[in-house]
């Protein structure tokens, strides 16, 4: 398998196993009734003053869970790939992390609020 299949492949393969536990982690804090403190729902509904009566639950459980499972797998093979001493792996990622995180997390902030948001 050539460098770019076995990459693809290990992206995939964090990928999937991310969103999975994620995913089930998710729904059963749902399922128990702790959705005000999963951290994820409570900062976009604060931040761009989405409506709860009208957020459909499972579309942004799904899309939490497609944005983690994103960002960790690309920031945990993306630094694999930098060829520098652990210590700027581990500054590079962090930074990656940070900026992925806010990046996109206020872009389906923004998808959410002209849904959801109120009026």
């Amino acid at each position: 398998m050539n460098s770019i299949g076995y990459q693809l492949f290990w992206i995939i393969l964090v990928f999937g196993i991310m969103f999975f536990v994620y995913f089930f982690l998710l729904s059963k804090k749902i399922n128990k009734g702790n959705m005000n403190r999963i951290g994820e729902f409570a900062y976009l509904i604060k931040r761009f003053s989405l409506d709860q009566k009208k957020i459909n639950m499972n579309y942004m459980k799904l899309g939490i869970c497609i944005i983690n499972a994103f960002i960790i797998s690309f920031v945990s093979n993306f630094i694999m790939l930098i060829p520098v001493s652990m210590v700027f792996r581990l500054l590079i990622g962090f930074v990656l992390l940070f900026a992925l995180i806010y990046a996109l997390y206020e872009i389906y902030g923004r998808l959410l609020k002209r849904k959801y948001g109120k009026d």
